[in-house]
């Protein structure tokens, strides 16, 4: 099955000796090879990484470089090649290697984590065309549970059905050598010509890399075959290294398992590096595939945006309002926009938004200029926007329980007649209990948006667990602009402390919590004094805060000005983030998978920030919910957040 990449190198004998294939869009990998090609095409490089801007994760995921389809335990020529896999590894910043060796992995085959580098066991069936990862029980056994199956070599099965499968190869090295149109020779015919053989190995040993993707192409029909079984189910596209290092000649390896690896990869978005989040990722179409050859491409991200939250490459996004799917990329490229297989959008540039009109697969490509020709730099995986649905979210009734009681309108601060609807709140209570906890939950909206009246069913939920949820609205800019949010929440509070007892609430165990804008509020509230030092009061009051999908930090630009202005003096004291400090009360920091841009973030540092500080602290990341999901399910029995709380307040 495995065609030796040398077969595309030998060509270069030939090209030397009769001259240069003619010019065309896509120069033959012979063109490619000769010594000025080669040269110029490491120029190209240089200027890329010269150019290349690091992009900050403000994602949910983080970026792994990963190589697929790596053999090393095959044949006596790569028997034992395990410790040379990891040094590439190392030498090349791949950090996972998933090993493919035919028929099945062997007993030495390595799984798990190994000086940084994670390793999963797989195997490459040539009849099936199929590339398999199973579990693995507690004994070492394989099993065909949870299997990861990906369709292999398709340029040979270009019909194969693709139904129970996780994803297919888009991009194989083999294939490209297989499908290459350059004349061949065979090793006889460029090892007798000595002076051309010595040509072809410094072309090697000079440019490495430039050599080894010599060969690499744009398959449209293996394309073509993605995008259509894509509108039929998601299929996760994958790169295949189909590494060997078995193209020696003369006492020359032409594929050293360092050149295979910076060569082309496929990048694996999880949350951590290990086998279960790996594989989880490569089943949602967390990935994307790279020629990292030509430059890095770690920061890339394809994503679609809406009122809902942030999706990207591999998810489904329900469609609610406008919905932008946007790529970026940390280097100026071709952007072209694929939907259903067809070109919607292009542009050259970092950065490519498109207002997204029908539903179906969208998937980005990157092509970068390389010496008078484009390459292919980056392939992501789709995203699937769904059609407009009623049923995206499971929205709650707003009726009370039996046992759950709402006084509602409560008054908890003067102030003029044009805020009054403002300036009050409403309780939820558990029918017949006394000395019960107390939840104060504050809205969100962005600071400013929202209302009380919104959270019926969130109140309904704890106070039937037996908690008195407390539920203040509260001035909104930007016609009253911070401090005046923070200012009223803390009456609120204020009012609550001090007449909570009547309704049956404990003053001992009053927890704040709140969500997006109301999470930085109840963060700020806790952790500034002063705001509560105004009413009397102090922070050692709350027993707990749960900080929602909230913002802690707002230095280092200057968006919501409407909100906070631009001073950096004012924003930095508006920001949670500045007034953490020792004795501060246990938080919860909460944030979702679909959650707003730079909100992963912003709850990443602020968790460190406290735990650094020594205050207790739960960082919990509630998966498939979105910004506004998360709390629109907190009702149901299921929610994550809701049962997190649960435990805060008990």
């Amino acid at each position: 099955m495995d065609l030796p990449l040398f077969t595309l190198c030998l060509g270069l004998g030939l090209s030397l000796a009769r001259g240069a294939e003619p010019a065309t869009n896509r120069p033959s990998s012979l063109q490619r090879l000769q010594p000025e090609h080669l040269m110029a095409a490491h120029a190209a490089r240089l200027r890329f990484a010269a150019q290349r801007q690091t992009l900050p994760n403000l994602g949910v995921f983080e970026d792994f470089r990963a190589v697929m389809h790596v053999h090393a335990e095959d044949a006596e020529h790569t028997k034992g090649t395990r410790p040379e896999v990891l040094a590439a590894a190392k030498k090349t910043g791949v950090r996972i290697v998933l090993f493919t060796d035919h028929n099945g992995p062997k007993a030495e085959t390595w799984r798990g984590l190994r000086d940084g580098v994670l390793f999963i066991a797989g195997a490459e069936f040539g009849g099936e065309g199929l590339l398999k990862f199973p579990e693995f029980r507690a004994d070492g056994r394989p099993r065909s549970e949870g299997e990861l199956r990906f369709l292999s070599h398709i340029e040979e099965r270009y019909d194969a059905p693709t139904t129970n499968l996780v994803g297919m190869e888009i991009s194989n090295r083999h294939t490209d050598a297989k499908l290459d149109q350059g004349p061949y020779l065979k090793l006889m015919t460029a090892s007798a010509n000595a002076d051309l053989w010595r040509k072809l190995v410094d072309g090697f040993q000079s440019y490495p890399d430039e050599f080894f993707a010599a060969s690499e192409d744009y398959h449209a029909r293996i394309f073509e075959k993605w995008d259509r079984e894509n509108q039929q189910h998601p299929l996760t596209g994958i790169a295949a290294n189909d590494a060997h290092q078995n193209q020696i000649f003369k006492g020359t390896t032409f594929d050293p398992y360092a050149v295979s690896f910076r060569n082309l990869s496929t990048h694996i978005l999880a949350r951590e590096l290990t086998e279960p989040a790996v594989r989880e990722a490569l089943r949602a179409g967390h990935a994307y595939v790279a020629h990292d050859w030509l430059c890095d491409p770690t920061g890339f991200a394809f994503r679609a945006v809406n009122n809902l939250g942030v999706f990207t490459m591999g998810d489904p996004v329900p469609w609610l309002g406008p919905t932008r799917v946007a790529g970026l990329t940390p280097l100026a490229a071709h952007l072209k926009l694929i939907h259903r297989g067809a070109l919607v959008a292009e542009t050259m540039g970092t950065n490519l938004t498109f207002v997204a009109t029908n539903p179906g697969p969208y998937r980005l490509e990157a092509w970068l200029p390389v010496d008078g020709e484009e390459r292919a730099w980056i392939f992501s995986n789709p995203i699937y926007l769904q059609g407009p649905s009623l049923t995206a979210m499971r929205l709650t009734s707003p009726t009370l329980s039996p046992e759950v009681q709402a006084r509602k309108d409560l008054v908890y601060a003067p102030g003029s007649a044009e805020d009054a609807p403002k300036h009050k709140l409403d309780l939820y209570l558990p029918r017949g209990r006394i000395s019960t906890p107390v939840f104060f939950f504050i809205h969100g909206g962005a600071w400013k948006y929202g209302d009380r009246s919104q959270y019926v069913a969130l109140g309904n939920r704890f106070a039937k667990e037996g908690i008195l949820t407390v539920v203040p609205s509260y001035r909104l800019a930007p016609k009253h602009p911070f401090p005046a949010q923070i200012e009223d929440v803390a009456a609120a509070f204020a009012w609550t402390v001090r007449h909570i007892a009547e309704y049956g609430g404990d003053t001992n165990r009053i927890y704040v919590g709140g969500h997006s804008a109301g999470g930085h509020l109840a963060a700020l509230l806790a952790l500034d004094s002063h705001y509560l030092a105004a009413h009397g009061l102090s922070p050692r009051i709350i027993r707990g805060v749960a900080a929602l999908s909230g913002v802690y930090d707002l230095t280092g630009g200057d968006s919501l000005e409407s909100v906070f202005g631009r001073d950096p003096i004012r924003r930095r004291d508006a920001s949670p983030r500045y007034h953490v400090r020792a004795g501060a009360p246990p938080f919860l920091v909460a944030y979702c998978e679909w959650d707003y841009l730079t909100l992963p973030l912003q709850a990443r540092r602020f968790y460190a920030a406290l735990r650094q500080a020594g205050v207790a602290a739960e960082l919990l990341f509630v998966p498939r919910e979105s910004h506004i999901s998360e709390m629109v399910n907190v009702p149901n029995a299921d929610s994550p957040i809701a049962r997190a709380i649960w435990r805060q307040v008990q």
